[in-house]
């Protein structure tokens, strides 16, 4: 049975509004994946077909699809209003993800809220850390293995982050092709993980918990980033996971 949802975060950044407008308007690469900018007007055209609602840069941002694509969800709305803090040197942001979820609405709802917290989280890492770097961009999917219950907990483990090591915390990370990657995890609850090195922000998405594949994307801001590489590297560590016996 159809039913609306909204799921709303408000937040502040060490970022100028015109900063977070740049983000989440041509930035979108640099911390969820890289979009169609909205066009500049009302009743322009934005990602995944959808109208641009409201376009007051870099104040307030209105998006509305009523044709989603998907069989679970009818409407999808994103909203950002931005105002600045600290003169102008800060911005708070209020964010607002609203449509209608046609089945599974409480799934769908869980896996959307706890998926705005991690993009947004990313979001403020983007601009605190890289922004206005370019950046490159991979993602990828685990196989069918990592549909399992307890799929997330072995990305951790393969990681070797200890079970009780929390965001904020340094460490030395197995990363693809036995490299150590020295990176900060700032983020870590049951369902993602965030690390931040000098020149990227990767993201281990735990979507085992919404009957999913477990998930990566890796946003490379070094000069030399290689997209392809990324995903390569990546995909083969992800997939050696769940080949061990």
């Amino acid at each position: 049975m159809s039913k609306e949802f909204e799921i709303a975060r408000e937040f502040e950044v060490d970022a100028t509004p015109a900063e977070v407008w740049e983000a989440i308007t041509n930035g979108t690469g640099g911390y969820l994946w890289p979009m169609q900018p909205p066009e500049p007007r009302v009743g322009g055209t934005a990602a995944f077909g959808s109208t641009v609602t409201a376009y007051d840069p870099p104040h307030h941002l209105v998006v509305r699809s009523e044709d989603v694509g998907f069989p679970t969800q009818s409407a999808n709305q994103l909203e950002h209003v931005i105002e600045e803090r600290d003169e102008g040197r800060r911005a708070w942001v209020r964010y607002v993800h609203s449509g209608i979820f046609t089945d599974d609405w409480d799934n769908q709802y869980d896996g959307a809220s706890r998926h705005t917290d991690f993009y947004l989280h990313t979001l403020r890492e983007y601009l605190t850390h890289f922004a206005p770097r370019p950046v490159s961009f991979a993602q990828l999917n685990g196989p069918e293995a990592s549909r399992a219950p307890d799929a997330f907990v072995a990305v951790g483990r393969a990681l070797g982050l200890p079970d009780d090591l929390s965001a904020g915390a340094k460490a030395s990370v197995h990363g693809p092709g036995g490299r150590v990657l020295e990176a900060v995890v700032d983020y870590r609850d049951p369902y993602f993980v965030g690390l931040r090195t000098e020149d990227a922000l990767i993201r281990f998405f735990g979507r085992n918990h919404w009957g999913a594949p477990v998930g990566i994307s890796v946003h490379d801001f070094a000069p030399d980033a290689d997209a392809e590489a990324n995903e390569t590297a990546w995909q083969d560590w992800l997939d050696g996971v769940f080949s061990r016996s």
